[in-house]
């Protein structure tokens, strides 16, 4: 019985390593999403809608009409925005024809940050 004592014992010790290392290792991943950005630019064009969404996580999300050439239909850019400041900011140049600086976040485990992978950072009035 003494070699059925032991390998109980390394079968939890086994269980519980497997459990640490699956719990580092998804901390480890959120930690390289949330801090290394994909890509990041700036986009132009006019910010046509800005609004809070979401059941249950409230997140900021617009659409800016990018126009290349007039008579041509735009094409729309949607984005996120995680800073509440920002978000003010923002809704106040709606309608306007702005320029926005975007880092680009790939891989998030929810869409509580957000339902798009761009995230606006910064916003300015183009002229």
């Amino acid at each position: 019985m003494a070699w059925l004592d032991v390998l109980l014992v390394w079968s939890r010790r086994i269980a519980w390593s497997v459990i640490l290392i699956v719990f580092v290792g998804f901390g480890l991943y959120v930690f390289a999403v949330f801090n290394w950005s994909y890509s990041e630019g700036e986009r132009a064009g006019y910010l046509q809608k800005f609004s809070t969404k979401g059941w249950l996580c409230k997140t900021h999300e617009g659409e800016i009409a990018m126009t290349t050439v007039p008579g041509v239909a735009p094409l729309i850019w949607s984005f996120s925005v995680w800073d509440n400041a920002m978000a003010e900011q923002i809704s106040g140049h709606l309608g306007k024809k702005v320029v926005v600086h975007y880092r680009e976040y790939r891989g998030l485990p929810t869409d509580c940050f957000g339902t798009t992978d761009y995230f606006v950072d910064s916003v300015k009035l183009a002229e």
